[in-house]
């Protein structure tokens, strides 16, 4: 990795996670999903400095160069944060479905206090 893109790699991860911090003390980002963004700003962090372990699983993985082998890692990293959107979005409609069931059968209950249901 040249030393640009390596500079480059320290001072996006440490952004990352200085802005992760702030939206945490902000209350903007839950602490549970701040986790994941942290893992990844430190281990981008890690391996601009020590990119000995960097080439290590650039080579494991049998990709020509540490700079693709980051950008593989930040794509896979995308893809595990879509999925696990994609379980609490799944489950946030699952709760709305039943949220709104519960609410017509109570608001029927309202307009026709006599009726049993």
């Amino acid at each position: 990795m040249t030393m640009m893109a390596r500079i480059l790699s320290i001072i996006i991860s440490l952004s990352l996670v200085l802005i992760i911090f702030g939206l945490v003390r902000g209350k903007k980002l839950k602490q549970k999903y701040a986790i994941l963004w942290l893992a990844t700003g430190i281990t981008i962090l890690i391996f601009a400095f020590f990119e000995k372990a960097l080439i290590w699983l650039t080579r494991l993985l049998g990709i020509q160069t540490p700079i693709n082998t980051l950008f593989f890692l930040g794509i896979i990293f995308i893809i595990l944060i879509n999925l696990h959107f994609s379980v609490i979005i799944s489950n946030l409609t699952e709760q709305n479905k039943k949220i709104a069931q519960k609410l017509a059968l109570l608001d029927e209950k309202i307009k026709n206090p006599g009726v049993k249901s």
